[in-house]
């Protein structure tokens, strides 16, 4: 067990074996009978399930940081529209690195044509998720560990893990400790604007069209967001459909509207698109491309996409860069603290010293590309030889990023296939807070947070991704 701090634990433990076996078993058949699911990526069958890995028990996190990271979305959702609509800022911000990173410089092209040919939609809608984690050397205070505008996944799932988790402390006899635990409408908050997105464009027969991935494992958490759709609103289709299907089948009317398999499509829901080996041919760049020139509401749209890149988000962090996109001055205060040292690696005095400084003190950092999805990351003492091996240019395609210091605590990981009883391991847990936006570049007409998520890896791993096989679902237990 390490030295670091740790933060109180909802329950004590050591749990008896006995109690602790018993509840286990009953806790995962919680999971897959209620859709706490995901297929699996080793022995794959579209026929079957296991349950995501899960933590036994919530793990704590500081009620004061995570009311913080409430009460920031909404002023986060509209930086990120404001962000996502300024032309000169991402032009700028994005010249070094797309002359690099090809997968950037692919969806910059999309942008630049579709600003010179006009967008078919002024609207967009943001699905965002700002990710956190408590930093122990600022007092537990949250640092921003990215923005996601594309694909920000486990709204769904998530919503799951109170009731779950809920249930396990009824069966510890821990009642009390309920109330502790905040209520989450994630799958509600996100798929309200989708229907909210749909309404606008005002055609009944319209439909909502899922981009998904040729294969998805994680179709619980997409498959929940469908059939709420559907539940709350009987009268909406919702397709799913790949890149290439999109090629194959889709086509654009004389008016813009897209049509699929003679459907008009109102609202696309990019659950796939953000990583290079999703785009197979030129056909599915072609489909992006076709989709982002329709009247259809994207979410994300080709700007908000490029929004989320690392060079933004570490472009944001620079020192009045903020006022910019924000006006009230205590806003801006208030998101500037949540930003931890964000650096250039491009080829010019600042960058070049940003290389020395990852050199010399490596231990402090994390190296980051232009990529979502888990698992793109470089840490610590790896960084010297990754960062030897780039060229000058190469590096801007990079970012450099202050490693934040999370508080531990201790609990269960449950995983398929895991040891039984399960090990206390010591863990790290990262908050995700959801938002929703719409509007155009003049106004927005909808903007809330939409619940919440957390994400809990063992403290000595680096990456948390639960898609990618790296960490467990969780929801947190606020501590004062």
């Amino acid at each position: 067990m390490s030295d670091n701090p740790t933060l109180e634990e909802c329950v004590s433990i050591p749990i008896s074996e006995p109690e602790l076996l018993e509840v286990t078993e009953k806790a995962k058949d919680w999971a897959i009978m209620h859709g706490a699911a995901m297929r699996s990526k080793t022995n794959f069958s579209p026929d079957s399930l296991n349950f995501a890995p899960f933590l036994l028990t919530p793990s704590s996190f500081p009620r004061k940081e995570f009311e913080k990271a409430v009460a920031l979305q909404t002023i986060i959702n509209r930086l990120m529209h404001n962000v996502a609509h300024d032309e000169e800022f991402l032009t700028t911000t994005l010249a070094e690195t797309i002359k690099v990173d090809e997968f950037t410089g692919n969806l910059f092209n999309i942008y630049k044509k579709v600003l010179a040919n006009g967008f078919g939609q002024a609207l967009s809608l943001g699905i965002l998720r700002s990710d956190y984690l408590a930093h122990m050397s600022d007092e537990n205070a949250i640092k921003q560990v990215e923005i996601n505008t594309i694909a920000s996944s486990f709204g769904g799932i998530s919503t799951h893990m109170l009731p779950l988790q809920s249930y396990v402390l009824g069966e510890l006899g821990q009642y009390e400790k309920l109330k502790n635990m905040p209520e989450n409408k994630a799958l509600a908050g996100i798929c309200d604007g989708m229907i909210r997105a749909w309404e606008i464009y005002n055609n009944p027969k319209a439909v909502i069209m899922f981009i998904i991935e040729d294969v998805s494992y994680n179709i619980c958490d997409q498959r929940f967001h469908e059939f709420y759709i559907r539940e709350k609103c009987p009268h909406i289709k919702v397709l799913r459909r790949t890149l290439t299907q999109v090629h194959k089948n889709g086509k654009l009317s004389l008016k813009k509207e897209l049509i699929l398999e003679d459907q008009e499509v109102a609202v696309i829901y990019f659950r796939a698109g953000y990583e290079p080996g999703q785009y197979h041919s030129q056909d599915e760049w072609d489909a992006r491309y076709m989709m982002e020139c329709s009247t259809a509401i994207k979410c994300p749209s080709i700007h908000y996409h490029l929004a989320g890149t690392k060079k933004v988000q570490q472009a944001l962090a620079q020192p009045e860069m903020l006022e910019r996109f924000i006006n009230d001055p205590e806003e801006i205060k208030a998101i500037g603290k949540i930003f931890t040292g964000l650096y250039s690696l491009e080829d010019n005095d600042v960058g070049n010293a940003t290389y020395e400084m990852a050199l010399k003190e490596p231990e402090r950092f994390v190296l980051k590309p232009q990529r979502e999805g888990g698992g793109n990351n470089v840490y610590g003492l790896d960084i010297p030889d990754v960062l030897r091996k780039m060229s000058r240019v190469e590096r801007s395609a990079w970012i450099l990023m202050d490693l934040i210091h999370p508080p531990v605590s201790k609990g269960y990981m449950i995983r398929p296939g895991g040891t039984m009883p399960p090990p206390i391991v010591e863990v790290v847990s990262e908050l995700g807070i959801f938002g929703v936006v719409i509007g155009d570049v003049d106004n927005i007409i909808c903007n809330y947070q939409a619940g919440h998520m957390l994400r809990t890896k063992i403290s000595t791993a680096n990456e948390g991704g639960v898609a990618a096989g790296l960490g467990a679902l969780d929801s947190p237990y606020l501590v004062d």
